[in-house]
């Protein structure tokens, strides 16, 4: 049942997404299920028609925005690091890298998905607050955790890209500016990470592609070499959990 209502909130973060945190609504925005066709009677029979379009655009792009909104993207991009600086295009596998990468944003998320859900959904199902008031308690958890995660330089960017006024307080961020801050900050701090990744790996390429060399055995690829020695590194190190903690650890 808990994956059931993590599984709404999703929902819930993704339809205020589209429909904005500082808009007030003056009817309710999830529309009814009810599926006809005939002609509209009037504007109320339009509108439902439309919400219920929102409805499934949101569900069709719901895979790209819980990526580009959660940790995901800084964990794949350093994973897919590693494997370049080890030299192993294909293993892990894309199908590995991409599990992993899903089960540990579900381990970083799980505090802001249970806030989330705890503040915005229960209390909407359970008839205690208005539509309105859990869209903004669902969302709020996901713009804190995307704050803290977003450098003041990024978010500057946007917001003066936006021409929008000096917001004096995070309530005043939109989301629509918030998210492209988060998602440019996430690569800049994968890409510091992976960099740390690329330096011991490197230095076995150049140990070896000198000594080959010194041995004038040019035309033997490095690769070939290197590759059971970096293996062999990253073991010894216990590499797997050094990177994952370190992963982890980026987020608190």
């Amino acid at each position: 049942m808990r994956d059931k209502w993590r599984t709404l909130v999703f929902l819930g973060a993704l339809l205020s997404f589209l429909c904005g945190v500082h808009v007030s609504y003056a009817a309710p925005i999830i529309p009814d299920l009810n599926i006809n066709v005939g002609t509209a009677n009037g504007p109320q029979d339009v509108s439902a028609t439309l919400q219920l379009l929102g409805a499934l655009t949101i569900l069709s792009l719901a895979p790209s925005i819980v990526i580009m909104t959660t940790a995901f993207v800084r964990i794949v991009v350093v994973i897919g690091f590693l494997r370049n600086a080890m030299s192993t295009q294909n293993v892990p596998p894309n199908q590995v890298v991409i599990g992993l990468a899903l089960f540990l944003t579900f381990y970083i998320m799980s505090p802001y998905w249970s806030a989330a859900n705890d503040n915005g959904i229960q209390p909407y199902l359970e008839g205690r607050i208005t539509q309105e008031e859990a869209i903004k308690n669902t969302l709020e958890p996901i713009r804190e955790y995307m704050f803290k995660q977003t450098r003041e330089a990024d978010l500057a960017l946007f917001v003066n890209l936006s021409d929008a006024e000096r917001p004096n307080t995070q309530d005043d961020v939109s989301t629509f500016t918030l998210i492209p801050a988060y998602v440019i900050s996430e690569l800049k701090t994968a890409f510091q990470l992976g960099f740390m990744i690329y330096i011991p790996f490197i230095v076995i390429d150049m140990i070896v592609a000198s000594t080959l060399m010194g041995m004038g055995m040019m035309m033997l690829p490095p690769v070939m070499i290197s590759l059971p020695f970096k293996i062999l590194l990253f073991v010894m190190v216990d590499g797997w959990h050094l990177l994952i903690k370190a992963l982890v650890e980026s987020f608190k």
